[in-house]
């Protein structure tokens, strides 16, 4: 995937509000998701800085959190999903790691945390997993944001 459909999916995948309720409900159609495909996965949703919502299923560990906490903070950074940030430097032919200049234990630009966008606004939160392989965990976060905000009076 490249930049440019990263880029795609967050001018498709916008809320016209978010607040706790909307995040509750939102953690738990991930959770309910992760479970019915039997995923290893930690969930995180937050709304400035706060975390709303928050489950670990069996198989993680406390690493998924703090690479969830890492993710988290190159969205709130860069007001993109950490999949494309990470994306955008590869297709220079860089390294985050590298480039950024931040602390690679405190920022991760690898996949699974995603922009909770509000129309009209910009980024107001994450929404986010940790446990597959990058692109998995992206892809898995993309799909329940479609089905959630296709089922839900948040688009």
């Amino acid at each position: 995937m490249n930049s440019e459909e990263l880029l795609a999916q967050e001018r498709r995948l916008q809320f016209t509000r978010f607040g706790n309720d909307v995040a509750i409900e939102l953690g738990l159609h991930l959770l309910d998701a992760a479970r019915e495909q039997g995923l290893p996965i930690a969930i995180s949703v937050q709304r400035n800085g706060h975390r709303l919502f928050h489950a670990s299923l069996p198989g993680t560990a406390p690493d998924n959190d703090t690479w969830l906490e890492r993710k988290a903070r190159v969205v709130e950074r860069f007001g993109h999903s950490s999949f494309y940030v990470g994306t955008t430097f590869r297709e220079k032919e860089s390294s985050f790691e590298a480039e950024s200049h931040l602390a690679p234990d405190l920022y991760a630009a690898h996949g699974g945390v995603f922009p909770v966008i509000l129309r009209g606004t910009g980024p107001v939160g994450t929404v986010g997993v940790s446990g597959l392989p990058q692109a998995e965990d992206h892809t898995f976060v993309v799909t329940q944001l479609e089905s959630f905000l296709d089922s839900h009076d948040t688009q």
